[in-house]
């Protein structure tokens, strides 16, 4: 029985000796990035979304603002920390597509691994109520005859919509001025504040609560069909640009290259559990759900479609 129990005991300490099976996930508290300022509703989604990943996942989520750079100052951090799922993001395509076709940040959306979408916002053009521009029609016959003059707030340059308004000049003639900011709650302070002439805004519920008080007043939607909890708000297409449906964003949870499947299946799953969580849609809004939850490949394929048509506009750095 000696030479058995020796061979056992070789097998035993070959075993220990090898590689160390992977931590169970997750084993620490989880950073989740957000590349805006806080207080706005993209940063609320993040909280809303992080609240729920921390009573799923067991670990403390800690959401930690990284704004700057049209989202690159997170992303970076974000592709440059280990794959382990302990560090993500919140995600657009404009952070991860445009700002890395137009600034050499040193990533591409290749760096990043798509967990699954946090909700889907659509952009709208609007004035203060007291502005002089009643409709789409008096702002862009104004556009057309003082190029230039007119000053539209952006959630950063290089962000869909500052190319939508860069695009709105190369292909219509219609062209304005954008004025980058770190997020709604900026844009709505300069807005109100007369320090320029319109936004092109996500529609979220702090931009939809201005309506309602009368204070913003919307002029056009980015997406191809009316809104219909924007009534009679028409869309840029009927507006006469027809294209111009991409400044829309879709805001998405990722971790770095080369996440593990394992990990990325069990965020995943957090988040369709998330998705129809009473507390999450009170936060995020049902209207920005949508019906069903758009999980990693659903994501990945909103930055694939965003890469195909942007990057024959904008090339690279």
């Amino acid at each position: 029985m000696r030479p058995i129990a020796l061979l056992t005991g070789l097998v035993l300490l070959a075993g220990c000796g090898g590689a160390a099976e992977p931590a169970e996930f997750p084993s620490e508290e989880i950073r989740l990035l957000v590349p805006y300022a806080a207080g706005g509703p993209t940063d609320l989604t993040a909280r809303a979304y992080g609240e729920y990943l921390e009573r799923d996942l067991g670990q403390p989520v800690v959401v930690e603002n990284v704004p700057g750079g049209s989202g690159a100052l997170a992303t970076q951090e974000l592709v440059q920390a280990e794959p382990d799922g302990h560090t993500l993001a919140l995600i657009t395509a404009g952070t991860t597509v445009l700002t890395p076709l137009v600034n050499d940040v040193g990533y591409t959306a290749a760096d990043v691994t798509p967990v699954g979408v946090l909700s889907e916002v659509p952009s709208l053009l609007a004035v203060a109520a007291d502005s002089p521009y009643p409709d789409v029609a008096a702002f862009v016959a104004d556009a057309r005859a003082r190029p230039g003059a007119i000053t539209v707030g952006v959630p950063g340059a290089s962000t869909p919509q500052g190319v939508e308004l860069q695009r709105l000049r190369d292909e219509h003639g219609v062209e304005v001025t954008a004025v980058p900011f770190n997020g709604n709650a900026e844009m709505t302070t300069a807005l109100l504040g007369h320090n320029i002439d319109a936004v092109l805004i996500n529609a979220s519920q702090d931009v939809t609560a201005n309506i309602d008080a009368g204070e913003f007043r919307p002029l056009a939607v980015s997406t191809e069909e009316p809104l219909d909890w924007l009534p009679g708000v028409p869309t840029l297409v009927e507006a006469g640009f027809p294209g111009l449906t991409l400044s829309g964003s879709t805001f998405g949870l990722a971790g770095p290259a080369g996440l593990p499947e394992p990990v990325v299946t069990r965020i995943e799953g957090a988040l369709s559990k998330a998705h129809g969580d009473p507390q999450v849609v009170e936060a995020v809004g049902e209207r920005y759900l949508g019906p069903q939850f758009r999980g990693a490949a659903e994501m990945r394929a909103v930055l694939d479609r965003t890469q195909a048509g942007y990057e024959p506009i904008l090339g690279g750095p």
